[in-house]
């Protein structure tokens, strides 16, 4: 592993209190700080803002869940942004900040920006951190949580890995907590476990077990190797980075298939959509089929929203399924007049299209 992804959960950094566990803190500062000495790049993506925030100010009255949310990482970001410079600085290293919003994903000139400042920042020898800028995110625009995110950068920076660390050893096929679960170690691309997982989610933050499980099999799809581990574990990130196999973890096995840049943008584009397509069954079978398709328009049969020409649209099968994402090649209303003719240019080109498995 020479680039990796680190994604750190808020029970992982926050005591029960709310305050921010410095010591935990402290503990993978420093194995971040060895992997960088042997040469490895982290972009590490931290969750805690709003506990820590949390646990820092007392509002004056009862807050709606938008502006708490603002107030507590407002103050909650500087608290924890300051903590790791303090940190990292003694080891000898210099971090920064990276404060996005799911709208910076979906556009891709954005996106690009976004890849590029922290190319830059890697190759400066600059760690970034990064995060939800919740200051500004209103819930429609809200990431469902970090996992969503550290699986964006993961695909956007082309990671070698994405180390998810959360307050357990990974998936079990029952409740964590029951002595008869087991640790799921492997998990195969064509294995369905999300039955298995119990629905929650976690105290400090947004996200569950779910939410992780589907992040990472979209992401090891896409040729990057996927690991959840306790990160309240003693050297988790250096013993996973060794390949310790005595480490519990559940470790998603990566595709071999190679995937674009532009295909692993448009692969998390779903959450921005702008329409729909809708496709018949004789095009849903060619798109299946062994050769590379485009869709055409002869097998469009209905368009909806409104989006114009290279905006994300989701594609539906004739069972009301949505079966993948794309980019228009024209806006809603040239596609409406197209719709069911033969001899057009494709509504989406199969370079721009992406097909849940």
């Amino acid at each position: 592993m020479k680039r990796i992804a680190v994604k750190v959960g808020s029970n992982v950094l926050t005591r029960k209190d709310g305050t921010l566990d410095v010591d935990r803190m402290a503990e993978l500062v420093g194995q971040i700080a060895e992997l960088r000495g042997i040469g490895v790049e982290v972009v590490l993506v931290s969750s805690g803002a709003v506990a820590s925030g949390r646990g820092a100010v007392k509002p004056a009255g009862k807050l709606d869940a938008v502006s708490s949310r603002q107030l507590y990482s407002a103050v909650g970001q500087a608290k924890l942004i300051n903590r790791y410079f303090e940190l990292f600085g003694g080891h000898g290293l210099v971090c920064g900040q990276v404060l996005t919003t799911k709208e910076n994903f979906s556009d891709r000139r954005h996106y690009l920006n976004q890849k590029n400042c922290m190319e830059v920042m890697l190759a400066n020898g600059v760690i970034p951190i990064v995060n939800e800028n919740d200051t500004v995110s209103v819930t429609e625009l809200m990431f469902t949580d970090n996992d969503e995110l550290s699986g964006l950068v993961a695909s956007m920076m082309d990671m070698d890995a994405l180390i998810i660390l959360s307050n357990v050893d990974g998936i079990f096929d029952g409740n964590p907590d029951s002595p008869d679960s087991q640790l799921i170690a492997e998990i195969s691309a064509d294995i369905d476990i999300s039955s298995f997982i119990r629905p929650g989610k976690s105290s400090f933050g947004r996200g569950g077990m779910i939410t992780k499980y589907h992040m990472a099999r979209k992401v090891a799809n896409e040729g990057i190797v996927v690991i959840i581990a306790d990160g309240t574990r003693e050297r988790v990130l250096t013993s996973i980075v060794s390949g310790d196999d005595s480490l519990p973890c559940t470790r998603f096995t990566p595709a071999n298939k190679p995937t674009s840049g532009v295909k692993k943008w448009i692969a998390h584009s779903d959450g921005f959509a702008k329409g729909e397509i809708h496709i018949d069954s004789g095009a849903e079978r060619a798109l299946y089929g062994d050769k590379a398709t485009s869709i055409l328009f002869v097998g469009v049969t209905r368009v909806e929203g409104r989006f114009n020409k290279d905006d994300i649209v989701r594609i539906v099968n004739s069972n009301g399924l949505t079966i993948g994402v794309g980019r228009a090649g024209c806006d809603h209303e040239k596609a409406a007049t197209l719709t069911g003719k033969r001899n057009a240019r494709p509504m989406i080109h199969y370079d721009y299209l992406y097909l849940n498995d």
